[in-house]
């Protein structure tokens, strides 16, 4: 048997597409960390989620809380802007699971509407279906994933999850800020940074996107996903340079 663990805030937008396509789970662990809109009163009209509401301390270490909590050993690490499609819940009904193997899939990423190929959001392959007693995420505040130890291997999966991560410029604006304060705290005191570090992370993030990773195939939707990949680059080196001013590098 699988559990299903999610981790949301303010989850609303999409958290009732994400938990229609996991109805077919036996369980699905919602760890919510203090949504303020409709999130949990949605969640709560699927019979077979199961709501725990926790403080967030980081992606990897809440969504390892979150397995935890849930019930089987086998975890699907979902994101509640993500939704399985029939074909890939096929698929993982279908696995002979091994405890030996953590399962890996891609995911389509959609902004405003429009299936992104460009700026390195395709193909996006995503460790996400393993066992708790074997492994976990490691302890990143940002960009955790799952850890493959030793004498453990990786199997794709055919299918893919559907991902709506921004849905406006202004949200968009506000993850970049939310994880580029991540990376500052994870790193300060870690990892050297200046001004011109973070000016030349921006500028190499923005032409990899936009050149490198083909960005400029997706039209407007690729500049500014491009830009703000720039952006975001930018900010984590200024934000850990201010942060370093106060907690010396070791």
């Amino acid at each position: 048997m699988i559990s299903v663990a999610i981790i949301v805030k303010d989850g609303e937008p999409y958290i009732g597409e994400c938990l229609k396509s996991l109805e077919s789970f036996d369980e699905v662990l919602l760890m919510d960390t203090g949504s303020t809109d409709r999130t949990m009163e949605i969640a709560r009209g699927f019979q077979n989620v199961r709501v725990e509401e926790r403080e967030f301390a980081g992606f990897g270490p809440t969504k390892n809380l979150a397995a935890g909590l849930a019930k089987h050993d086998w975890i699907l690490s979902i994101d509640s802007d993500e939704v399985v499609t029939p074909e890939l819940f096929r698929e993982i009904q279908s696995l002979a699971l091994d405890a030996t193997q953590v399962y890996r899939f891609s995911r389509h990423s959609y902004y405003r509407g429009k299936f992104i190929k460009g700026c390195g959001w395709y193909p996006d392959k995503i460790l996400r279906l393993y066992n708790k007693q074997r492994t976990g995420f490691n302890d990143n505040q940002v960009h955790e994933s799952v850890m493959v130890k030793e004498g453990m291997g990786i199997t794709d999966l055919k299918g893919a999850l559907k991902h709506y991560p921004y849905d406006s410029a202004g949200s968009l604006v506000a993850k970049l800020q939310f994880y580029s304060t991540l990376f500052a705290e994870q790193n300060a005191g870690k990892r050297a940074s200046s001004p011109m570090k973070a000016v030349s992370h921006g500028v190499g993030a923005f032409l990899k996107g936009y050149v490198i990773r083909k960005g400029f195939l997706d039209g407007y939707e690729g500049f500014h996903i491009a830009l703000c990949q720039g952006l975001a680059a930018y900010l984590k080196y200024l934000k850990l340079y201010e942060a370093n001013r106060k907690t010396p590098t070791r």
